[in-house]
Parts: C-alpha cells; sequence; structure tokens
C-alpha cells in the first residue's frame, strides 16, 4: 500500500471496514482475502487474513478460544487489555494505521480490528506454502547434511539458527519493493562481522526504490553491486545451510531472499565460487586432492580449447606432441569454424536438457553424445579432435562448484578460441593480459576479486591452495576485515 495513503484505524468499526474493502476489493474480486466478523465481549471485532497464507484450522481455532473468551468474561470493561492477555501466547504487534493493517495482512499475519478502538493487533501465524527441506540439486555430498534451503525465509533462517546457536547470531528482517514487499534478511555475527560492510549493505538496500523483485535474489544483486556487462559473479549463491553458516563463522554476511531456495554470501572474491562443501567433508588430505582436482578442471575449462586451436599450427607445434593434432591435414570446416559449431551445440544440448523432463533427460544424452557426434564426424563435420576437446572443457566446466563461475568461464573460452583463431599467438597473449588485468580492477564491496594473488597475501594463498586441518586454522580470513580475526575462542582469549 502506498505510503501517502496513510490513515489511522478509525473508532468505528463499520468506517474501518470500508476501508478495508475499498483497498482490498474484499468479495470475488478477491478471493483469497478473508474477512471474519465475530463479537468478543460484546464488541463487534473484524479478523482479516490471506486466506493462501494462514492455514484454515488455525482460523477456527482463534474463534473457538474468542467465542471461549466471551462466555468467561462478560463484564470485562477493558476489552482492549482483556484481548491482549488473551493473545499473550502468540506473536503480537499492536497496528495503528490501515497502511500496517494492509501490510501486515499480506504478508501472512492475522490482523484483529474492535469496535470503539484506535489500535488493533497483528497476529503472526504465518503457514507459507513450500516444500520440505532437501539437498540442493548442485551442490550435493557424498558425506554430510541432505537438508537444503527452501522458499520459506522462515525455514532458511532456522536452518542457519540451528547450526549457529549463538546469542550474538543477528538476523536484520526488512522488506524491499513497493508492490512485492518481499521479505529479506540480513545474517551474521555482531562481534565478528566488520560494521562498515554491514553499513554499506544497509545503505544499498535502503535505497532500493522498484516496486518488487520476482526475481528475488538476483534482482537484489544487480541493485547492490551494479555491475553491468561484467560477466564473473560478485556473490555467492549457495543452498546448503552448513555452508552459509560456515561464512558466517568466517566475518561474511548471509542475504535471505524469501521465495528464493538460495542465499547470498557477501562479500566473495574469485576463489569463493572455486570451493565445495566436500572437501570439509573428507579427511584433509583427500579435500585437498579434491580441491587440486577442481582446480585443474576449472583451468581447463577455461584454457584447453584455445591452447589446442594455438598449438595445431604447424610451426608451433612439437613433434613429440604431435598426436594432439589432426591426424589430417584436410577438412571440409576451418577448425575455428568446427569448434565454434560444437560449443554452440554443447551449449544447445544443456539448455535442452534443463528443459526436457527427468524421465527423458538420459535419452536425450545418449542420441547427442552417440549419434549426432558420431554422424557429425563420418559426415566431415567435424574431426574427432575437436569434439574431443570440446568435450573434455564442457566436463570441466560442469566440475566448476559455482554455476554462474561455469557460465563466465565459457565466456572466456568462446573470446580466448576467437582472438586465437584470428590473431594466434598475439592473440592468445593479448586476449589472456586484458582478462587478468580487468580482473585485477574488479572490486566486491571495497574486497578485491583476485585476493590473494592481487594484493598477494602468503597465508591466503596457502589456504587456497592447501585444505587446511580445522585445528590449525586459527584465523578467520583477513580480506573480511573481521572485529574478532580468532576462529578459536580459546586462542583469542590468551592474546
Amino acid at each position: 500500500m502506498p505510503k501517502e495513503a496513510a490513515k489511522k484505524i478509525d473508532q468505528e468499526i463499520k468506517e474501518n471496514a470500508r476501508q478495508m474493502s475499498e483497498i482490498l476489493d474484499i468479495g470475488p474480486k478477491n478471493f483469497d482475502v478473508g474477512e471474519r466478523i465475530i463479537k468478543i465481549l460484546g464488541r463487534e471485532c473484524r479478523i482479516y487474513y490471506t486466506n493462501s497464507l494462514v492455514d484454515s484450522t488455525i482460523i477456527a481455532m482463534m474463534m473457538r478460544e474468542f467465542m471461549r473468551l466471551s462466555n468467561n468474561n462478560e463484564h470485562t470493561i477493558d476489552v482492549y487489555q482483556e484481548i491482549k492477555q488473551h493473545l499473550v501466547h502468540y506473536q503480537v504487534e499492536e497496528i495503528t494505521t490501515i497502511n500496517d493493517t494492509v501490510d501486515k495482512m499480506l504478508t501472512g499475519r492475522i490482523v484483529l480490528l474492535i469496535d470503539g478502538e484506535t489500535a488493533g493487533f497483528s497476529i503472526d501465524l504465518r503457514h507459507y506454502p513450500g516444500r520440505q527441506p532437501q539437498e540442493p540439486d548442485v551442490e550435493k555430498v557424498v558425506r554430510g547434511s541432505k537438508d537444503g534451503f527452501t522458499e520459506n525465509i522462515i525455514e532458511n533462517s532456522g536452518l542457519i539458527r540451528r547450526r549457529i546457536r549463538d546469542p550474538r547470531f543477528r538476523s536484520e528482517m526488512m522488506q524491499i519493493g513497493e508492490r512485492s514487499k518481499t521479505d529479506i534478511s540480513l545474517c551474521y555475527l555482531k562481534d565478528v562481522t566488520n560494521p562498515g560492510l554491514l553499513k554499506t549493505l544497509r545503505k544499498e538496500l535502503q535505497s532500493i526504490c522498484v516496486d518488487g523483485i520476482p526475481m528475488a535474489d538476483n534482482a537484489l544483486e544487480e541493485f547492490i553491486l551494479k555491475q553491468g556487462w561484467n560477466p564473473f559473479p560478485l556473490v555467492r549463491y549457495t543452498g546448503r545451510p552448513d555452508v552459509a553458516a560456515a561464512h558466517i563463522l568466517e566475518g561474511h554476511v548471509v542475504l535471505i531472499t524469501d521465495t528464493s531456495p538460495s542465499v547470498m554470501i557477501l562479500p566473495t572474491t574469485l576463489f569463493h565460487h572455486l570451493q565445495h562443501a566436500e572437501e570439509y567433508r573428507q579427511v584433509t588430505a583427500s579435500g585437498a586432492l579434491l580441491r587440486w582436482v577442481r582446480f585443474i578442471a576449472v583451468l581447463g575449462s577455461v584454457f584447453l580449447v584455445p591452447l589446442w586451436l594455438l598449438l595445431v599450427q604447424e610451426h608451433l607445434l612439437p613433434e613429440q606432441l604431435g598426436f594432439i593434432g589432426p591426424n589430417s591435414k584436410h577438412y571440409n570446416i576451418p577448425l575455428l569454424v568446427q569448434i565454434l559449431i560444437a560449443e554452440v551445440g554443447i551449449e544447445t544440448l544443456r539448455m535442452a536438457a534443463i528443459h526436457t523432463p527427468t524421465s527423458l533427460s538420459t535419452a536425450l544424452g545418449l542420441i547427442a553424445a552417440v549419434l549426432i557426434g558420431q554422424i557429425a564426424i563420418e559426415a566431415g563435420v567435424f574431426i574427432p579432435e575437436v569434439i574431443l576437446y570440446t568435450s573434455v572443457a564442457a566436463i570441466g566446466g560442469f566440475a566448476t562448484p559455482s554455476y554462474e563461475l561455469q557460465l563466465a568461464n565459457k565466456i572466456v573460452r568462446l573470446t580466448l578460441i576467437l582472438a586465437v583463431g584470428l590473431l594466434h599467438v598475439p592473440g592468445f597473449m593479448l586476449a589472456v593480459t586484458l582478462f587478468i588485468i580487468y580482473l585485477s580492477h574488479v572490486m566486491n564491496l571495497n574486497t578485491p576479486y583476485l585476493w590473494p594473488f592481487i594484493p598477494f597475501n602468503p597465508t591466503g594463498l596457502y589456504n587456497i591452495l592447501i585444505r587446511r586441518a580445522l585445528p590449525t586454522s586459527v584465523l578467520r580470513p583477513s580480506i573480511v576485515r573481521p572485529l574478532d580475526k580468532y576462529r578459536q575462542p580459546a586462542k583469542s582469549k590468551s592474546k
């Protein structure tokens, strides 16, 4: 409801009912808005609620309680206080304007207005429709918790609270959107998270002026970070509560958005998008091995195809590496065009798999990978090496933990392929140099994107390359500038 239309709750209940009906079109035009008329202690009262956001059995239970109250306290003089005391076991908030009445009701609360009173009650008995927590599809682990965030902000906050039972844990609630009034929550540790970071985030969130954010967290990312055409993700998304809790303990801020099954972690660097929960569910040596294999896969997804296209040139390919090049020097379509066609084909296959029902996705993969690929080679459209190296690069992309980083790396790979195909060695060197210079200038909430390489931090670099055992991981990452830099309370007290 627009702020300029603020109206106080009237003592006359019928006037309040008229205003509510005028604003909400209660009736056939707005079927999911409910209104109940009931007499409590001789006073006419109106109960307003949203059918789709409140359990009907709760409404019926409240009605019975109010009827029981009327039967047991017929001679009560102060009706307002009597009702307030009767609601003591609910989460109740006093409301004084029609604006608040409408806003609270549309968030799923039950609103009670009393004849003769200029204030009413907002009773929080929300019951949002949704699914049960389950493991996210893109962050599966062999060992570890199998729960995950849902589209319900209350459940998501509870999943984090269950893992951080600290009185210093904070979860600030606010609303974004003139019409959508989407609930968002800032989660952080009061004595760890840098106040400057919190101040910046609050300022950015409060400055958002938009009618709604139906695309939830992605819309918030665009408003907060304003990254323009930068393809690299400046926010890490996760659907795992354990990952979110771990980052909060490091000093990061987690932003929960209602209706989104993932949360945002701020601030992040490039290397945050290369982490995976599986590394910390295994012993130190195994976790380090998984991390190195993942790094190799990600680097291969970016550089394998451009380097192969560069090295197959006759004057650059040593005899010892002759096996990587085309067996035949005669092909119908130039290598650059073959690679571009293969890249487009793989991307089309990925999109088709997303939109294909699960029961048919296996058949789709077999048709695309076996039949089409083999027929294309036999027809002379592709040489076998093109299919091999583009497929290996695609597999490396799928091994990237962050879907957003995978897409960004794909753009970089295509850029390098075009640079090599058009300008050969100078093109490759120029593209890689510009790529590094660009990333070195990217800042994310005053955080260098390439930290700990630029600026160089040996401790941070060691922690990225080596999966350290938790007992030896004493300090929090310095990049978030935490108030308390020690992870282990005993270490902190001894200093």
